[in-house]
Parts: C-alpha cells; sequence; structure tokens
C-alpha cells in the first residue's frame, strides 16, 4: 500500500471515530448544507470556533439559507457580525447570496471555479466549499492542515505544502479528509507540544521522526505592524424619558470597518491628531485613558474625548442611541472597547 493512500485511511479511520461535533457538520461519510459549510468556513476565517459557535447558530436561526440572507438589509446583516472583525467577509456574504439567487437558483454552485467567481469566495474557501459540501476532489490547506502537512512530510515553505497536500489528498472523501486535517491540527498536532504520543500519523511523520515537531511550519519573520493615532469622541445628551443617549455614525461604506455603526472618530494618523475632525463644537475633555486595537496591518492607539450636548438635534448626520442599550447597536470590537473604557471613567 503507498504511503498517500496508508495515510489518508489511516486519518479517515480515526476521523470517523473522532470526529468533532460542530453545528455545520455532518457526520463523517454525509453530505451537509452548503449554505452552512459556506458560512462556516467564512466566520472561521482569523477566528476561533469556540467564538464561532454561538455567533453561527444565532445566525442560522436569524438567516437559515442563501434566499434569507439575500433578502437581509446589509445593515442588520453587520450588526449581527459586530465583534467578528474583517467586517468585508459579512459585506461579502450578502454580494456572494444575492449573486447566488440570481444565477444559481439560489443554490451554491458546486465547482471551485463557479464558487471562486463568487464574492469574497478566494481559492481556500471555494476548496473547502466544493471538498466539504459537494464531495469534489480539492486540496483545502488552513493553518491547521498546513501545520499537519508541514510536519508529516518536513515541508518548508507553502509552495512545498501544497505539493505535499496535493499529493496527499485522496479521490475520495476529500471533504472528509480536510476535516480530518482540521481536527488532527486542533486537537493533537498543536503548534506547541503536539501530543505526538496520540496521533494516528506519528509513525508516518518525518517531523516526528527527525524529533522537529515544534520546527515545523516554517515561517517568515513578521514584520513589525506600524502604529497609528486616533481620537474616538463620545458626545452624550440626556435622554427623553431619562437616562443618557450617544452619537453614533454609520462609516463610509468602503474601507475598514465600512458600513459599521460607530462613534465618531476623527482620521488616524501617525501622530496624535487630538480633536482634528470632532463631530460638534462642543466642550471636549481628553481622558486620561486610552484604547488600543491592532488590526491585520497595523495597531490603533486611541485617545478618548467626552462632551455633553444640549441642544435636540443630532450635530451631524447621525443618530442617537441609548447608552443602556448600546450592546444592540453591534459596534465592532475597537468601538466597543471605547464605549467599556469611558462607561468605567464617567
Amino acid at each position: 500500500m503507498d504511503a498517500k493512500r496508508s495515510i489518508a485511511e489511516t486519518l479517515l479511520d480515526w476521523y470517523d471515530r473522532h470526529a468533532r461535533t460542530l453545528p455545520w457538520r455532518a457526520p463523517p461519510g454525509v453530505r451537509p448544507d452548503p449554505y452552512r459549510v459556506w458560512l462556516s468556513e467564512v466566520m472561521l476565517q482569523q477566528t476561533t470556533v469556540a467564538t464561532v459557535r454561538p455567533r453561527f447558530e444565532a445566525w442560522v436561526a436569524r438567516w437559515p439559507d442563501v434566499a434569507s440572507l439575500a433578502a437581509a438589509d446589509e445593515a442588520d446583516v453587520m450588526a449581527a457580525w459586530a465583534g467578528l472583525g474583517y467586517y468585508a467577509r459579512a459585506r461579502n456574504l450578502v454580494r456572494a447570496a444575492k449573486a447566488i439567487a440570481a444565477d444559481h437558483g439560489g443554490k451554491l454552485p458546486d465547482t471551485e471555479d463557479a464558487l471562486r467567481a463568487l464574492p469574497g469566495l478566494g481559492d481556500y474557501t471555494a476548496a473547502a466549499v466544493a471538498a466539504i459540501a459537494f464531495g469534489r476532489r480539492a486540496v483545502v490547506i488552513d493553518a491547521n492542515v498546513e501545520r499537519v502537512v508541514s510536519r508529516l512530510c518536513r515541508a518548508a515553505g507553502k509552495p512545498a505544502v501544497r505539493r505535499a497536500a496535493e499529493a496527499l489528498t485522496p479521490d475520495q472523501r476529500a471533504g472528509d479528509f480536510a476535516q480530518a486535517m482540521m481536527d488532527l491540527g486542533s486537537a493533537i498536532c498543536s503548534p506547541k507540544r503536539p501530543k505526538c504520543l496520540l496521533c494516528p500519523l506519528a509513525d508516518a511523520c518525518a517531523a516526528h521522526r527527525a524529533g522537529e515537531e515544534e520546527a515545523f511550519p516554517v515561517k517568515p519573520a513578521k514584520k513589525p505592524r506600524p502604529t497609528r493615532h486616533g481620537t474616538i469622541f463620545w458626545l452624550e445628551r440626556a435622554a427623553a424619558g431619562g437616562g443618557l443617549e450617544v452619537l453614533l455614525v454609520r462609516r463610509p461604506a468602503k474601507g475598514l470597518l465600512g458600513g459599521m455603526r460607530a462613534l465618531p472618530t476623527g482620521p488616524w494618523t501617525e501622530t496624535q491628531p487630538g480633536l482634528a475632525e470632532a463631530p460638534a463644537a462642543a466642550d471636549w475633555t481628553m481622558l486620561n485613558q486610552q484604547v488600543s486595537h491592532g488590526f491585520t496591518h497595523f495597531t490603533l492607539e486611541l485617545a478618548l474625548a467626552v462632551a455633553r450636548w444640549d441642544a435636540h438635534s443630532a450635530p451631524i448626520a447621525a443618530e442617537w442611541w441609548r447608552v443602556d442599550d448600546l450592546a444592540a447597536a453591534g459596534l465592532p470590537t475597537v468601538f466597543a472597547k471605547a464605549a467599556k473604557a469611558i462607561g468605567r471613567v464617567r
């Protein structure tokens, strides 16, 4: 029996007995709902299973299929996505759902090429949906799969890992094989201190034989992330019936955090901009506290400015939101952090 067949069969046998139970999965050997596979793969990008599980279940309770998502209000979708980060994913889900409804009869296409043509579906997502939802032979490589394959074959660098994964992927049950790799990487072949004694592939693992498990995968040196500075503005007023309201804006549709409801913010620059582009001419107080948030390509350090607004109308095109109901506004994480920090000192 050749090595490819031996590894695939051994891993699939392990998966049949140890597969994780997840709300978007079907049992081994059973085809799952393509919509759930697609949604889960998008949600899981740069986000942990523990974080995604309850958000996924809430999402499918509200939008259970492509048709309901295609008909959804994008603002509602963006609010439901709040806290998951990488908000272009949510916008692309709506765009893709509309395209599927218009061009594919409401059903996801079943080939990598057709899936890749949809908004927001790159090589990885198209391969994952084709393999897991439709049983196509596709090479699926996420961070867990990359780690397992690189150790199995002592493959250094992404091109080598892809070649090795291509050689290992079986013609049958490619979706189960990909999910088995993911589960193995999550439960056993961890980044640090992998549980090699429990691994069904330990005997076939080149890195394990060489005692070099933690040397793989080989990662390029990280480039330092630049720091940008900005100010978040908290403008509050007395609410009718008691309590307080805070001014919220809708960020531009394009760009970082596009389309999201947020606290007003000035420019993000190399030096602290102070009160530049404040939403109103008010008696602003700069708090002796900052909020830090890391984006993919830079770190953002935000000063916090607060003021009281005594006029009736909003000073700019914006909306007033009750402070005691702010959790329902769907603020992105960075603005939720700021609101929490301001609440502690107000």
